[in-house]
């Protein structure tokens, strides 16, 4: 891999040089995205549906720096704290991000996530040309 194949957005570079993980890497004609929580930036959790939006939202951050959308998005994995509780809410939002036709899905309930996230949003995207 090439330094120029990682893809850090704008507001996101602290947690590159701290935490020491790319937000996504290009590799050819694919985008691979880490999991993006919905946490603030000081860790701080909001109600399920603000986290879960915003969770969406540093996706689509991350797609928008490779030049992607949602459109473009293969492959969703996704893990869920309180999977029965708040899959409902989960489902609203992401109604609202993403259409027709749907990317393969994969929802993970999971016992624990990073910085108290109920949600962590992982994604694939086909680069555009």
């Amino acid at each position: 891999m090439k330094r120029e194949d990682v893809v850090v957005p704008k507001g996101m570079e602290a947690s590159y040089q701290r935490l020491h993980f790319a937000p996504a890497v290009r590799d050819g004609d694919r985008l691979f995205c880490s999991g993006q929580t919905g946490t603030d930036a000081k860790g701080e959790p909001a109600d399920p549906e603000a986290q879960i939006t915003r969770a969406f939202e540093n996706v689509k951050a991350v797609l928008a720096e490779a030049g992607c959308d949602f459109e473009d998005v293969v492959e969703m994995t996704t893990f869920h704290l309180g999977f029965g509780k708040h899959i409902g809410p989960f489902m609203a939002v992401k109604d609202r991000y993403l259409a027709e036709p749907y990317p393969a899905w994969t929802a993970i309930g999971v016992s624990e996530l990073a910085f108290g996230a109920l949600v962590e949003i992982k994604v694939v995207a086909r680069i555009p040309r």
